[in-house]
């Protein structure tokens, strides 16, 4: 037996044998079945545009029919909505921003986007078209 898992180790069994494919097929099952049984901590990470000019756009299903878009703007885009602003002057400047992107949209909500020091960087806005 000690000999078997050696030679598994060192993997010196000929292509084709049936040593080889028992090998090929305990990786292949590592491969595919551990996603579902060992948590790797891979979640996809909060993407902010990299450019204060950018707008990252996602659709987020639909709203009555029509569609349902997630915009992500920078707070340190120019013209773009600041910290300071009222509710009603932050909503004037994402339309202006969005609107020119996309036509004329009805904003249904706003939230602030936070980095690990609390501090906005972005504004995530949900619009139906």
């Amino acid at each position: 037996m000690r000999n078997i898992l050696s030679s598994y180790f060192w993997w010196t069994h000929e292509r084709g044998s049936l040593h080889y494919d028992v090998m090929v097929t305990l990786i292949l099952l590592f491969l595919f079945v551990s996603p579902r049984f060992i948590d790797f901590k891979d979640r996809p990470v909060e993407t902010v545009p990299l450019n204060s000019t950018e707008v990252l756009v996602k659709p987020a299903g639909q709203s009555d029919g029509s569609p349902r878009f997630l915009y992500q703007i920078r707070a340190d885009q120019p013209g773009g909505p600041q910290v300071s602003q009222n509710e009603a002057d932050r909503r004037a400047s994402i339309l202006r921003i969005i609107e020119p992107i996309s036509g004329a949209v009805t904003i249904e909500r706003d939230q602030p986007v936070l980095d690990a020091h609390n501090k906005i960087v972005a504004y995530n806005v949900w619009v139906i078209r």
